[in-house]
């Protein structure tokens, strides 16, 4: 996904003085190091671009202004190069992006039966195709990813006021602003639980096959008490930048009084999978009045019924609903870039050409439950108040 690495890197290793950076040729992602290597183009989607650097949405390239600040900022160091001259050429959905050379077409199919002169439309990394995979690319849309980690798309309508700590700015493959919340721990507690649960099951000799356990276990979330029953999940797996942590705990709390349940016990690992997401989400809409009119959920905490699309909704108070390809991940998104590229109308834009080729596959989006909007809200305070047991968690156990 768009994150600032290769820019913050870069400079780190500017101030480092590491010796390669006086060598450096090309900056790019992963994505455009493949495309590189298939078309000899050293170019970039503009989505994927504004991962690496911001872009300026009136011109659809690199901004300018900054970029000048950046060189002026390492020039006493004479690297011998511009950040412009490093980077990528920025293009958006639709244009040309080099084609297949024979050096490509050998790496892809080494028996030489693939041919070169394929035409391969501007790379976009797993963000950028997944605003593609799930129509979200017009303002006041938005989608969600969420698995092992759960990370929000929401396309604006204007700027944000000022930069704001957790919130990613980055763009559509077409160019239009977009905020993303990011949160590191999404399902890998919750994984780690029906793993445990598979064991239970094999100790008293029943084969529990982990299609089973998703299957039969995560829909009790949606038979438990609204708020989890009282019970308290903290996923921290790893760190959680929206809320200050540079490492975690996985933790389980509860009262003497909570009621605890195998229905709630899910209900609060799913909560508690959505509680940093909704850290962020409410930067955007309570502080900056972003409006979000429909998520739309791609990724494995949406498999297996309604459940996840229940939970999300409850947790984010937006309608949820999930394409038929919500499964097929980031592929699915290229795959349809490439379409684009190919179009029969020049002059379709990508969002009259998804409407056109996706809208049909989505489906019908989940309304927020009032009972579970209620409950979630009284478990997200809870967590909040349950973060100081994470800190405490982090300090007692190595």
């Amino acid at each position: 996904m768009p994150q600032r690495w290769s820019i913050a890197h870069l400079y780190q290793s500017i101030l480092d003085a590491q010796p390669h950076v006086p060598r450096i040729a090309r900056l790019t992602t992963l994505a455009g190091y493949v495309h590189w290597r298939l078309t000899g183009e050293h170019q970039l989607g503009v989505g994927e671009a504004s991962g690496m650097f911001p872009i300026d949405p009136r011109t659809g390239d690199w901004d300018a202004a900054r970029m000048a600040r950046f060189d002026a900022l390492v020039a006493p160091r004479g690297l011998g190069w511009t950040l412009r001259g490093i980077l990528p050429g920025v293009l958006p959905a639709g244009r040309p992006a080099g084609r297949l050379t024979a050096e490509g077409a050998r790496l892809l199919d080494p028996t030489g039966k693939l041919a070169a002169g394929i035409p391969l439309c501007p790379p976009e990394g797993d963000a950028g195709t997944g605003m593609v995979a799930t129509n979200a690319v017009r303002p006041r849309s938005g989608n969600v990813s969420a698995g092992t980690s759960v990370f929000a798309m929401i396309v604006l309508e204007r700027s944000l006021s000022r930069i704001r700590e957790g919130i990613d700015i980055v763009v559509t493959p077409d160019g239009k602003p977009v905020a993303m919340a990011h949160s590191n721990n999404g399902s890998s507690d919750l994984d780690a639980w029906l793993a445990l649960f598979g064991q239970v099951a094999q100790a008293l000799g029943v084969e529990a096959r982990p299609e089973d356990l998703y299957g039969k276990l995560l829909p009790r979330a949606v038979q438990g008490d609204p708020d989890a029953g009282g019970l308290l999940c903290i996923n921290y797996v790893s760190g959680e930048h929206v809320t200050g942590f540079t490492e975690g705990r996985p933790l389980f709390a509860r009262s003497q009084d909570s009621r605890f349940t195998l229905e709630n016990f899910v209900r609060a690992m799913c909560f508690a999978s959505l509680c940093a997401l909704r850290t962020g989400m409410d930067i955007l809409t309570e502080e900056e009045g972003v409006v979000i009119e429909e998520i739309r959920g791609h990724g494995g905490f949406f498999k297996g019924g309604d459940t996840g699309q229940r939970m999300m909704a409850a947790a984010l108070g937006v309608p949820v609903s999930v394409p038929a390809t919500a499964g097929e991940g980031g592929a699915w998104g290229m795959a349809v870039l490439a379409a684009y590229l190919l179009r029969a109308d020049p002059g379709q834009s990508l969002p009259d050409y998804l409407d056109a080729r996706i809208a049909g596959s989505i489906g019908e989006p989940v309304r927020p439950d009032p009972r579970d909007v209620a409950g979630f809200a009284e478990f997200f305070a809870r967590h909040r108040r349950g973060l100081a047991i994470e800190r405490a968690a982090i300090e007692a156990i190595e």
